[in-house]
């Protein structure tokens, strides 16, 4: 066998020793996809209605926000919803607060606005009986010539995107 022979034998056995070691290393205790961490134990959530406890009520958004939690949990995990008392996690959110302010003024006048939404989350685990609570707070710029109402539904997309993301990422991404 040639040197060259040698050194392609030796690189080849090192690729496949790495590849094993890889993938002998996953699947130790903790589920991991896309950045998310789940106990191998938790295998069915159950997403309560958000509720809504700003002091000021968007009717829409803890409804829609709701289901898109929901989806997202559901496409993004291998996790199982449901809706009885056979839950591994019970996930539970409130919106805790929704205001407005101007965040731009331009000659005078206020040409942004900008909406803040703040979620507290508790995620109750039943078997440990432990449960962890976490915040998220998002800002939403807009027009400050539009009525709330009018930026309200321009941003309702946007909204039920990100406020799910940070939902999400707080719950499982564990950073």
């Amino acid at each position: 066998m040639t040197l060259k022979n040698y050194k392609t034998f030796f690189a080849v056995l090192a690729l496949s020793a790495v590849l094993v070691f890889a993938f002998t290393q996953t699947g130790c205790g903790v589920y991991k996809f896309k950045d998310v961490s789940i106990p191998d134990s938790v295998k069915v959530v159950r997403v309560g209605i958000i509720q809504n406890k700003a002091s000021y009520v968007n009717p829409q958004l803890a409804p829609e926000l709701t289901e898109k939690l929901k989806q997202k949990i559901v496409s993004q995990t291998r996790m199982k919803q449901t809706n009885g008392d056979d839950a591994d996690w019970d996930i539970n959110c409130t919106i805790t607060s929704y205001s407005f302010s101007t965040s731009g003024i331009s000659n005078q006048r206020a040409n942004t606005n900008r909406l803040n939404v703040g979620v507290h989350i508790d995620v109750r685990d039943n078997h440990s009986q432990q449960t962890k609570k976490y915040d998220v707070t998002r800002s939403f710029d807009y027009d400050g010539g539009l009525a709330l109402q009018q930026a309200e539904q321009g941003l309702k997309t946007e909204m039920l995107r990100s406020l799910s993301d940070d939902i999400f990422n707080r719950i499982f991404s564990n950073w």
